[in-house]
Parts: C-alpha cells; sequence; structure tokens
C-alpha cells in the first residue's frame, strides 16, 4: 500500500495581507503591510504540466520562498524503488525537485533527491523552512507497517536542492507510535517564534487530528505537540495544514460533512486569525472552484499567500493518477 496515508487512501474515500519584502533583522518572517486578502477570489484551478505532472502519483507538493523550486512525492521510474510491470511506476513514494529560472518560467525536468534523502520505503510530506536550509518529510523506514514519523534534514547552501544531509526522526514530542505526516513550518511574523504543524492518528488514517509542536529556527522542538482543537472534527480525517506566512490563515483538507449532519466530503478548508495568539475561528469549505465533487487534498500556500497548489484525482483531469494543480488569487488593491 502507498503511503500518504490520510490523503491518496482517504482521497479515494471521500486582516493583513503580508507582502514579502526583504528583512534583514527578522528571523525569515516578511514585513507586512495593510492590505488584505478579503475580497480576493481563487481563479480556476489547472493541472501542472508535464515535467512535473506524470502519468504516476504525484503529490504532496511546496515550493522554496522565491518559487524557484518545487518539492513532492512521485513513484514514476527512476526512484528508489522497484518498477511495477502493470503501470510503468515503482512500488513506493519518493521525494523529487524540479526547478525553474524565474517565477514565470517553465518548470524543468524534476530530479529525484536520490539516497541521502530517500528510502526503498516511502518519503512524502516535503515541507521547507522560509529560510531554506530546513526540509521536514515523513516517511515509513522505520516501521514494519504503512505508519509513518517525521524527518528533519539540514543543508548549508539554501540554494542546493540537492545538498541535503542525512535526515534524522524528530524526537517524541512530535513522533509516537501513531502515524505522524504532512508536515508544515510556521514561522510568526509579529515575533519570530516558530511551530511545526502536522497530523497524527490511526494506522488506517480514518481519525487524524491537527497537532503544533513549537521548534527552534533549527527545527529542534521546544516542548510536546498541542492540539489544535478548533480545527478538528471528531471522528473524521484532518490534515496537510498550510499555513499563510504572516500567520494568519490556514488551509487543510478534511473529510468533515460540508454541513452539520450531511454527507462528508474530502475537500480544503480554510480558517482564519486577528493574531497569531489568537484561536482559529471556524473552518470554511473553501467552495468553487478549487472544491468540486471530486476530493481535494494537501494545499500548499506559496510564501506571499497569492499561489495554492493541492492534489486532484483522475476524475478532474491531468495526466493520470492524482495531479498537482494550482490556482492563484489576486489580491485586493493589487
Amino acid at each position: 500500500m502507498r503511503s500518504v496515508l490520510a490523503a491518496t487512501a482517504l482521497a479515494l474515500e471521500s486582516v493583513a495581507l503580508l507582502v514579502a519584502c526583504a528583512s534583514e533583522s527578522g528571523p525569515a518572517a516578511p514585513r507586512l503591510q495593510a492590505m488584505s486578502f478579503a475580497n480576493s477570489e481563487w481563479s480556476d484551478p489547472v493541472p501542472l504540466p508535464a515535467p512535473v505532472n506524470s502519468r504516476c502519483q504525484d503529490q504532496t507538493p511546496t515550493m522554496s520562498k522565491d518559487e524557484l523550486s518545487m518539492y513532492f512525492l512521485s513513484d514514476r521510474p527512476g526512484g528508489l524503488g522497484n518498477l511495477v510491470s502493470t503501470t510503468g511506476c515503482i512500488d513506493n513514494n519518493d521525494l523529487w525537485v524540479a526547478q525553474r529560472s524565474s517565477t514565470d518560467g517553465a518548470w524543468e525536468t524534476a530530479v529525484n533527491l536520490g539516497p541521502t534523502i530517500n528510502t526503498a520505503r516511502n518519503e512524502a510530506g516535503p515541507a521547507l523552512s522560509p529560510d531554506g536550509h530546513l526540509l521536514f518529510f515523513s516517511s515509513d523506514r522505520a516501521t514494519t507497517g504503512i505508519l509513518h514519523d517525521i524527518y528533519l534534514a539540514h543543508r548549508a547552501d539554501p540554494k542546493d536542492d540537492l545538498g541535503w544531509g542525512p535526515p534524522t526522526p524528530l524526537g517524541p514530542d512530535v513522533n509516537t507510535a501513531l502515524h505522524e505526516a504532512g508536515p508544515f513550518y510556521s514561522q510568526s511574523a509579529e515575533d519570530g517564534s516558530a511551530n511545526l504543524y502536522f497530523y497524527r492518528g490511526s494506522d488506517n488514517g480514518a481519525t487524524t487530528d491537527i497537532y503544533y509542536a513549537p521548534v527552534t529556527r533549527d527545527g529542534e522542538t521546544r516542548g510536546p505537540a498541542v492540539l489544535v482543537s478548533e480545527l478538528s472534527y471528531p471522528g473524521r480525517p484532518d490534515g496537510f495544514v498550510t499555513v499563510r506566512a504572516d500567520g494568519k490563515e490556514i488551509l487543510f483538507n478534511s473529510g468533515r460533512p460540508l454541513t452539520p449532519g450531511g454527507a462528508n466530503a474530502f475537500d480544503i478548508w480554510v480558517s482564519t486569525r486577528r493574531t497569531t495568539h489568537d484561536a482559529w475561528s471556524a473552518p470554511v469549505n473553501l467552495g468553487l472552484p478549487v472544491n468540486t465533487g471530486f476530493a481535494e487534498f494537501q494545499p500548499d500556500l506559496s510564501h506571499d499567500g497569492r499561489t495554492l497548489l493541492f492534489i486532484a484525482g483522475v476524475g478532474r483531469g491531468g495526466l493520470g493518477g492524482f495531479d498537482i494543480w494550482m490556482s492563484t488569487r489576486t489580491v485586493s488593491g493589487h
């Protein structure tokens, strides 16, 4: 069974704007200006073309702060697994990276991150720190089943996408005997503090909840993970968080019902807060045109909050399997 447990399997089952300006003194935190996302709308999503998407499974995308590198998982040929003759894909998920020379340029052919990061087991859910020195991801390399733990790798050169050092598992503040996956590193624009968001749950992915653990700028945990109760829905899967860089908007996928007592739907949901010290508001379904009658999941916001990457299945179109889709929004005042 391929992993990305609470995404792929479950998908089948089912106000201040940040303006990223150079900051010499802040810890990877952008300066903010008084503008708003409130009246912005998402464009009609489109699947990314080859060579990012392929006929195999392409999922869990995330972009670097400068949007010139995109990390994602894929079971396309060229990974560390064995080819499956019936599909032409391999029997596990590896992490890959695609690059481009400018934000309006075409993506180049994706490159496998290699054996320092990947194994013959499953790697998924890459997440970069804004300064580009940290890479979080999940893997089932240390388990006998399909349970994932979260790992951290470092690199000295934030522009060297193949320069990652050997990853190490995060400690017991994050990793437990349950399934931990979908990491996202969020650093506060207000006070520089950082949190690692992730989801934790049962081994079959039917019930997962969103947690966060305070971490240092080097990715070391500073205390046990805390349940984000205001984003939880009892008995349903919630996960794959992405937080806008000002820390005031959070998107995640959920298998909760669209309306109380209604049918469950696997969609992307959004919540906001006034400051990074407030609780999140009641989640709202992101709606059309991002969500449809098909499953949409694994959202990832660009650092400027204007581009949304997410995953959708074959029924919506694309090149095959699950593909990476993109939508953009125009910020009011621009």
